[in-house]
């Protein structure tokens, strides 16, 4: 998987993560030692020296910079894992099977681009080498309290689980709470949105309080909700430095007694009271980090199989990329196709179309007996369950991605705008298309005046205000044409438009339809192409 390759390719900055992570635990369990020395010297009535005071410092410096390192090398590795799996995401949705695609939701494949993804990285920034780091603190000072004080380390052996436990008590309903709190946030927001849309609804219905006791459940939900959190938050702090407290006042009281026995597990000098004290504050904390550490490593477990499933859909059969073939017989023919969106719901049954080279076709009728389907089968977005469909003797779907605007152009009711340029609009980001392409095509649809009327021409960025609906219309043609395409599909081009603008548009496609055959959809019987 990308994981794999991500390690394979950044074998080094891996290397120097493990030493980094290693070096700051090792390098924080020394000063507690050192400064045990330095007071057992002083109350010896000794000069402890500089070169300890000195490592002492050093010491907690090197803690600092190795930390700083580690999170460093986790953030650039966890970078490079999310760039790595979000191209190969990219990579599998360009090649996936057109009826695969549109049957995933749109929702639940960005949730694959970014939730799955996002855990993934923070299974390596904040979870396996976390969890190892945290592991390798809480072993390493166990080691060295059952040296310095074995009693203490009989202690911590029962109460690092209870704490652990209680740890993970306390995170995993903070989650619940703020899930909860998150999903009633959502709710409240979708619903002020909602509200004012229908408003005229609402008032002519009367139902302000219906809908005023729905945000209000909202709103209460989330406090609840909110509330349980912060409890949670302001309990477990205190609970741990109790335990602490109260750990450090047996042991300093056990150790003060006479009891020889007692001693024996107990005993230890006033230095090595300062150290035990120093590793018992230290030894909290990483265990509190476990439990979110554990719950990363679970929440990432389940992104990866998602992530492992989307890769496992199956893609779309490429042929050899070509132009389409010069046979015989008609240009588009849809040979006794039958297709259902549902099973058991024909759509379309043993459907028969043929249309010849330069012939002008439109497919009339009501909403509900397959217009828009045939497009779409047409297009390759989806495959019939039965028959054939062959455009210049060719299926749709193995026409290949870019080849496919030379094959065919499609005009829709409104223009899809994306982000960029007038230029952009046309090319749709193709690098291959020209600038005359781009104004050979507007010239043909009449909109080129219109651009360059414009303050920066065709690299004005574009927005909703700069055309009209006519216009926009004049500039989905210029679209579908400009790569010169042999087959043009016209679906409803003209049902939002004005007796006017209709006129215009109408104009601008009877130049763009010379020499392609032309299949068109239209409600009205009196209108064709």
């Amino acid at each position: 998987m990308e994981i794999k390759k991500t390690l394979k390719e950044n074998t080094g900055l891996f290397i120097l993560l493990v030493i980094t992570s290693f070096c700051a635990v090792i390098c924080a369990l020394l000063p507690p030692l050192v400064l045990s020395k330095i007071v057992d010297s002083l109350i010896g009535g000794k000069n402890p020296g500089m070169s300890l005071i000195a490592a002492y410092f050093a010491f907690n410096i090197f803690t600092g910079l190795f930390e700083s390192g580690r999170e460093r090398f986790l953030t650039v590795f966890g970078q490079k894992i999310t760039h790595n799996l979000r191209s190969a995401l990219m990579d599998k949705y360009t090649r996936l099977d057109s009826a695969v695609l549109n049957s995933q939701e749109p929702g639940a494949i960005v949730s694959r681009f970014i939730g799955d993804v996002d855990t993934v990285e923070k299974l390596f920034t904040s979870g396996i080498i976390s969890m190892a780091a945290d592991a390798c603190k809480i072993i390493s000072i166990f080691v060295i309290i059952w040296f310095e004080n074995t009693g203490l380390a009989i202690i911590l052996i029962f109460l690092i689980p209870l704490i652990f436990f209680f740890a993970r008590f306390v995170q995993k309903r903070m989650l619940k709470a703020q899930i909860s709190n998150r999903v009633a946030v959502g709710r409240s927001s979708g619903l002020v949105p909602e509200t004012l849309k229908n408003i005229r609804t609402i008032h002519n219905l009367g139902k302000e309080e219906y809908m005023t006791g729905r945000y209000e459940k909202c709103v209460v939900d989330g406090y609840v909700a909110l509330d349980k959190t912060q409890f949670y938050d302001s309990v477990y702090s205190p609970v741990i430095l109790v335990i602490n407290a109260i750990v450090v006042a047996v042991v300093m009281l056990l150790s003060a007694t006479g009891d020889v026995k007692v001693l024996l597990l107990f005993g230890m000098t006033p230095g090595t009271a300062v150290a035990v004290m120093n590793y018992i504050a230290q030894i909290f904390n990483p265990i509190e980090e476990l439990g979110m550490e554990i719950q990363t490593i679970q929440s990432a477990v389940a992104g990866v199989k998602r992530i492992e499933e989307f890769m496992a859909l199956p893609e779309m059969e490429i042929s050899a990329v070509g132009d389409v073939k010069e046979c015989e017989g008609p240009f588009l023919s849809l040979r006794d196709v039958t297709f259902a969106y549902e099973e058991g719901k024909n759509v379309l049954e043993n459907y028969n179309l043929s249309v010849g080279r330069g012939e002008r076709v439109t497919i009339a009728g009501r909403t509900g007996i397959g217009k828009s389907t045939t497009f779409k089968l047409i297009l390759g977005l989806y495959r019939p369950q039965s028959g054939e469909i062959l455009i210049g003797g060719r299926t749709p779907e193995s026409i290949p991605d870019n080849e496919k605007r030379k094959v065919y152009g499609y005009v829709e009711q409104s223009f899809k705008i994306v982000p960029g340029t007038i230029r952009d609009q046309i090319t749709l980001y193709d690098e291959a298309i020209s600038t005359d392409q781009v104004e050979k095509a507007t010239k043909l649809v009449g909109l080129h005046e219109d651009i360059l009327k414009l303050d920066e021409g065709y690299d004005t960025e574009c927005t909703q205000e700069i055309f009209s609906q006519g216009q926009w219309q004049l500039l989905s043609i210029a679209r579908a044409i400009c790569c010169n395409p042999r087959l043009l599909l016209l679906d409803e081009i003209t049902a939002n438009l004005d007796v006017e603008t209709e006129k215009r548009v109408m104009a601008a496609l009877d130049k763009s339809m010379e020499g392609r055959t032309v299949v068109s959809i239209s409600h009205r019987t009196d209108l064709s192409f």
